[in-house]
């Protein structure tokens, strides 16, 4: 084999980066599990679920740089790792509205613009290339760290303190939120233009 087809040989799907994407979308039932299994007492279980989603977060992170740095991106990787993504944080905001903690219409917000984005973005990966924003970078780590003060039953070990908890989740949330809508807008602005300098 020559120097040129080795250059040509495509990453193999069975790699590190995709087996650990699958392992986040495999666990993520269990997440769900800790998350609602004491109903909200903010046990043990309660803090196991937001401990797994921050290292959640962080192997997504890792995984995404691994795949760059080693010339490990595949299709497979391209298709696993949003829905992974969405996968996680949709779980975590239904099982927090479920609970009580989270207003439905939040929950609603952030899914219908997630789910949507990443569907069309699928549907137009081969006709119109729409790059990453810095706008939506900012509202994944917004939305990371906004789910992961509402994860933490922080308010259960403040004691006098456990307003702060409060209104930082209500801040890092809101937050969130803004930045979703708007990183959508953003999105679709950018498409918008993506089509028009295509034709």
């Amino acid at each position: 084999m020559t120097s040129g087809q080795q250059g040509a040989t495509k990453p193999s799907n069975w790699n590190a980066p995709n087996i650990i994407t699958g392992v986040r979308i495999l666990a993520t039932p269990f997440f769900v599990w800790m998350l609602l299994a004491d109903g909200g007492e903010n046990g043990a279980l309660r803090w196991a679920a937001a401990v797994f989603f921050v290292v959640a977060i962080a192997t997504d992170a890792w995984d995404g740089h691994i795949a760059r740095s080693r010339g490990l991106i595949t299709d497979l990787g391209k298709l696993l790792d949003p829905i992974a993504d969405k996968f996680l944080t949709g779980a975590a905001l239904v099982g927090l509205s479920i609970l009580g903690e989270l207003p439905w219409w939040v929950t609603v917000v952030v899914l219908v613009r997630e789910i949507g984005i990443t569907v069309h973005r699928l549907m137009i990966v081969h006709d119109v290339v729409v790059a990453a924003a810095w706008m939506g970078k900012l509202k994944t780590v917004a939305q990371s760290v906004a789910i992961t003060l509402a994860l933490l039953p922080l308010a259960s070990v403040l004691g006098p303190a456990a307003p702060l908890a409060y209104w930082a989740n209500v801040v890092t949330m809101t937050a969130a939120v803004l930045l979703t809508v708007l990183s959508g807008i953003d999105y679709i602005l950018a498409f918008v233009r993506g089509r028009r300098g295509t034709r």
